[in-house]
């Protein structure tokens, strides 16, 4: 077997096409972007690469077939916030060969210990954790855009490595059209009679707005109470204004008291339902395309992003006006028949807690492992959140 790294246009095309072989037989795997790929390995548009580096490869058998591929990072900005400086490995496809995977896992590692690292996590990305991060280990459906997805045979030649499950990431689903549970109802009727709240969905001509809002009520919510960084309105704003394009009004909620924000549910459509469509790419007639598919009603699914209340207002039952509000707009436009939420982490009870109090069914979980090279150490799981 030979190890070649990625550098030419002709290694990144069959950096992007090994997938194809693997996923020849498998319905439920849809091709990703090519360019979704690529963001993370281009320097000029992934901004990780400010305080990082990352490196690729693919893995060709004696006949010189690609039979594999890796990736390896490392963010300086988290590397050195574990008990161990910790790299990552991500972008992970092989054959059914514990020894062809084994090459892999072996070039990540090495270069890895040759930045000064002792762990690397994997397979997860060099950038943020909301796109191609974690191990498929059930739920083995059709993926949201940019999740991972892989063949129920990665999980073994990772463990036989030697790779431990450092947290575990739980999606839960819903059906649009089922009825929420009656707790919600008789929640929404207490602040519906109440002048002083308003819920409202956002609108695409006011997207500052919004945003300076989202900002609001996140930095209260999530940033200082689950650990997060706290997000400035010029973040938030790039966020939105890359979401418009396929943002659909009326299934991002926001509620007000006193025309002041105090809690969001913000959601988008899954176009991984019209990516499949496509075959990776995305030039014009694939954009043309992508625009009628849409404009067609193809998507289906909803993907549930993020839900935030602001402290003050949690244990109120405001939650329940915020999501009958949306839930009547949304069951009411029949556009939808599936909503999935984003990966929680099996670190995060109270999150844990809220999905499931939704009436939600466990959809699928991946896993983040971690290896240490210093067999010797403690293994230690990712710390629960208070």
């Amino acid at each position: 077997m030979q190890l070649v790294e990625v550098k030419s246009a002709k290694d990144i095309k069959k950096f992007l096409e090994l997938p194809l072989q693997i996923y020849k037989k498998d319905e439920q795997w849809i091709r990703p972007l090519d360019k979704d790929v690529e963001f993370v390995f281009d320097e000029k548009q992934n901004k990780f690469f400010r305080h990082g580096k990352a490196i690729r490869w693919l893995l060709k058998d004696d006949q010189k077939k690609v039979i594999g591929r890796v990736a390896a990072f490392i963010n300086e900005k988290t590397a050195h916030k574990e008990d161990q400086p910790t790299g990552g490995m991500g972008f992970f496809e092989c054959i059914d060969d514990e020894k062809a995977a084994n090459v892999l896992f072996d070039a990540s590692r090495k270069w890895l210990q040759d930045q000064d690292m002792e762990a690397m996590d994997g397979p997860i990305n060099f950038g943020e954790r909301d796109r191609w991060w974690g191990l498929l280990t059930e739920g083995f459906t059709q993926p949201m855009y940019c999740m991972n997805y892989n063949p129920p045979y990665y999980q073994q030649l990772f463990e036989r490595y030697g790779f431990k499950t450092y947290f575990n990431q739980l999606c839960y689903s819903l059906i649009v059209k089922d009825r929420p549970k009656e707790k919600f109802y008789e929640r929404y009727a207490k602040f519906a009679n109440d002048p002083d709240y308003t819920a409202l969905h956002i609108k695409k001509n006011n997207l500052k707005k919004f945003a300076f809002d989202f900002a609001t009520v996140y930095n209260k919510a999530w940033a200082s109470h689950f650990g997060n960084k706290q997000m400035s309105m010029e973040q938030v704003m790039l966020i939105f204004k890359k979401t418009k394009p396929i943002l659909d009004e009326e299934l991002a909620w926001f509620v007000y008291y006193k025309n002041e924000p105090v809690a969001f549910w913000f959601n988008l459509p899954d176009i991984n339902q019209i990516v499949k469509h496509l075959h990776g790419k995305f030039g014009l007639f694939s954009k043309l395309k992508f625009l009628w598919l849409k404009k067609s009603g193809v998507c289906k699914k909803i993907i549930g992003l993020v839900f935030g209340i602001a402290p003050e207002f949690q244990g109120t039952g405001v939650d329940g006006y915020l999501i009958i509000s949306g839930a009547n707009v949304i069951q009411a436009s029949g556009r939808y028949d599936e909503m999935e939420m984003q990966w929680i982490g099996d670190f995060n009870p109270k999150m844990i807690n809220i999905a499931e109090s939704l009436g939600t069914t466990r959809s699928r979980t991946l896993r983040t492992y971690r290896f240490l090279f210093d067999r010797s150490k403690e293994f230690k799981r990712h710390p629960i959140l208070n």
